[in-house]
């Protein structure tokens, strides 16, 4: 049992979301308090290490892709970039249209006139913006790709190594705890039991808009390749399940290539498409954290505005390479942005975050399972150039 929960991140947080709530029924006010101050903390270091985040391992990734800019890979990027940013406007179109009737009066049940506020917070500035990180990214990437850059190249090949340890040695193992001083700060408030109803419904309606975000994948993937999408997308199902389990796309890698092997893809066009896809393509992951902001922004009293959600779908699709290659790294990522975005106050986003994270396989497998369609449209353009090149060299 003790290996389980040591090996399995989401046994861990399920673990401390029901600790969180049995300290928060039964601890005394100083010990919610001094909880706090450590919540208040672990948002500071967030917030600081989100830019580092975008800037180490954005600019290696735009550089690497930059260089090796074939045909097929660039439209594997577009085609992984459009899939993204289209999921995220849809989670935004199905939020507005679902919630202002199932989340009615859920604002005023979830205010709470209690309130156990943090002895202190560690502020710890970020070294730049959100936005101001995702230009740098861009600027060196860009210039990386179009120059021999060697000193740079291996500075930031080192960064990416520095960034990446103190996600997995870090930020990764305070999350537990983080969850656990939310848990208990809403229980003892008495706004445990009053959020939970309306998070249900949020996080079912995330569910559906990963699920009809894949029948949209494969139905176009469909047409383009000439496939039937619901029987490829029923060989994409032990992808799915698999990614729904260990709720990382880099770790089912193998699965994945298997089922799209199956799926007619060529073995090159599988090699290049589904490595790639598995770091910059998140379309389940965004449309299902677009649907959780737009939620638990209603329980804030905040109103869903689409220019504000299209800049925040926009910047999280940047985001997405940058997300680290563990479970929660997306939403962990985007507190800052969401923040800056749409204006989703910390609190809220602490209990946004506790519910993405019970569920965090379904966009993983979400995920992962797109990547299928868009190597099986990769396939068809790749076979369709060969073709073309044989016909003209026949001529």
């Amino acid at each position: 049992m003790f290996e389980f929960f040591r090996k399995s991140s989401i046994a861990r947080l399920l673990a401390a979301m029901v600790a969180g709530g049995l300290v928060g029924a039964f601890a005394p006010g100083w010990a919610i308090r001094a909880l706090n101050s450590f919540a208040g903390t672990f948002s500071q270091l967030v917030k600081f290490i989100v830019p580092l985040i975008i800037f180490g391992l954005v600019t290696p990734a735009i550089a690497e892709a930059g260089r090796s800019a074939g045909r097929m890979l660039l439209l594997t990027i577009t085609l992984a970039y459009a899939s993204t940013i289209l999921s995220g406007a849809f989670g935004f179109c199905l939020a507005d249209a679902v919630f202002p009737r199932i989340l009615s009066g859920s604002v005023a049940a979830a205010e709470s006139a209690k309130s156990y506020p943090a002895y202190f917070t560690l502020a710890i500035p970020p070294a730049m913006g959100v936005v101001t990180a995702m230009a740098l990214a861009f600027v060196f990437g860009l210039a990386m790709s179009a120059m021999e850059c060697p000193a740079l190249t291996r500075g930031f090949a080192e960064l990416k190594k520095v960034v990446a340890r103190a996600i997995g040695k870090v930020v990764v193992p305070l999350l537990p705890p983080y969850i656990l001083t939310v848990v208990a700060d809403l229980a003892a408030r008495d706004v445990l039991a009053k959020v939970g109803g309306p998070a249900l419904k949020i996080m079912l309606t995330a569910v559906a808009a990963t699920w009809a975000v894949l029948v949209a994948q494969f139905c176009i993937a469909g047409a383009i390749a000439r496939k039937n999408p619901f029987k490829a997308l029923a060989t994409m199902l032990p992808a799915y399940f698999t990614g729904l389990g260990c709720c990382s796309s880099a770790a089912t890698i193998p699965t994945t290539l298997r089922q799209v092997r199956e799926n007619g893809v060529s073995e090159e066009t599988a090699d290049m498409v589904v490595p790639l896809c598995a770091n910059i393509h998140l379309a389940g992951s965004i449309a299902k954290i677009v649907v959780f902001s737009a939620g638990f922004l209603m329980l804030a009293g905040g109103g869903i505005e689409a220019g504000a959600f299209l800049k925040y779908v926009l910047m999280l699709s940047v985001l997405a390479v940058a997300a680290p290659g563990v479970p929660g790294g997306m939403v962990i990522a985007a507190a800052p942005i969401a923040e800056a975005a749409i204006g989703l106050d910390p609190e809220h986003y602490a209990m946004l975050m506790a519910a993405y994270l019970s569920i965090d396989g379904v966009g993983t497998a979400c995920n992962l399972t797109g990547d299928g369609a868009i190597a099986l449209i990769v396939d068809r353009a790749k076979g369709k150039r060969e073709s073309e090149s044989g016909s003209r060299n026949i001529d």
